[in-house]
């Protein structure tokens, strides 16, 4: 492990102690949805600029057998760790022009002494556009929070849904790729492979999640029949990726991990479908 994991270490401890204080402040369960959906929030952003845009590349030193999949340990950091415990500590706290101006400034000032020391390196992206990205997305944390008071029906119950479970897939199914190298995608878009296969595995996820949402959607069908269907489908869009060479497994216990890890997730968190409904 390099010198620059050390840096990184150090400010994800710091988030999580600032992030466990201000759900202890809140005392609610919506302020954890809040984190997942602000979360998801950050992973979609980073998807269109950093994966398919090469926008920046991180430096943590956490994984020398690639430097891309390494430099994705760096953007969990930030867009699971940093940005959204800053989210949260505005909603809970109530921070208005002044708080939000005094977040966007330190995050920009983190950034500056990270591209200083190496541990960060900016390509086409400036610091500017990380204020401005932020001087958007952290006053919509306020208006999402408030919102989180209220029942939610529809298309924005679907939404909300969506975003709250879309972070844990995403993170489930990356984060074993990036340590145990157990499968790897090739949809042939970058030459780097792990760069293709997290490219790749940025869509897969979000379609688990359409899967898993619109499974707790359906009224007709107990949990665990739908349960059966999930783990059936998964495996057949495993088995189509196979032969269609887009899926390459490198370890016998990735598909069985793949088809339940999801199923788990649905069962788990199906309550948070009715407690978004209810709000408060």
């Amino acid at each position: 492990m390099s010198s620059n994991a050390y840096w990184y270490i150090g400010l994800s401890i710091i988030s999580l102690i600032v992030l466990a204080i201000a759900l202890a402040r809140a005392k609610s369960v919506r302020a954890v949805f809040l984190v997942l959906i602000m979360t998801q929030m950050a992973y979609l952003i980073e998807t269109v600029i950093y994966i398919y845009c090469g926008s920046y590349f991180y430096h943590p030193g956490f994984l020398k057998d690639s430097t891309y999949y390494d430099s994705n340990m760096g953007a969990l950091a930030s867009n699971m760790l940093v940005i959204p415990t800053a989210a949260l500590v505005i909603a809970v706290y109530r921070l208005r022009l002044r708080g939000i101006a005094a977040a966007i400034a330190l995050i920009g000032a983190i950034e500056w002494l990270w591209v200083r020391l190496d541990l960060y390196t900016l390509y086409w992206w400036r610091i500017g556009y990380t204020a401005i990205g932020l001087a958007m997305y952290f006053p919509l944390t306020r208006i999402v929070y408030n919102r989180l008071h209220r029942p939610v029906r529809g298309v924005l119950h679907s939404l909300l849904l969506f975003l709250c479970i879309a972070p844990i897939l995403g993170t489930l199914h990356i984060v074993p790729i990036m340590l145990f190298m157990n499968r790897d995608y090739a949809p042939g878009l970058f030459s780097d492979p792990a760069h293709d296969t997290t490219t790749f595995a940025s869509v897969y996820y979000l379609v688990m999640t359409l899967i898993i949402v619109t499974a707790m959607k359906m009224r007709r069908g107990g949990a665990w029949m739908k349960a059966v269907v999930i783990v059936l489908l998964i495996l057949a869009v495993q088995g189509v990726l196979l032969a269609m060479g887009l899926l390459h497994i490198h370890a016998r216990w990735d598909p069985w991990y793949y088809c339940l890890f999801p199923t788990c997730v649905f069962l788990a968190l199906k309550p948070v479908s009715a407690r978004l409904a209810r709000g408060g």
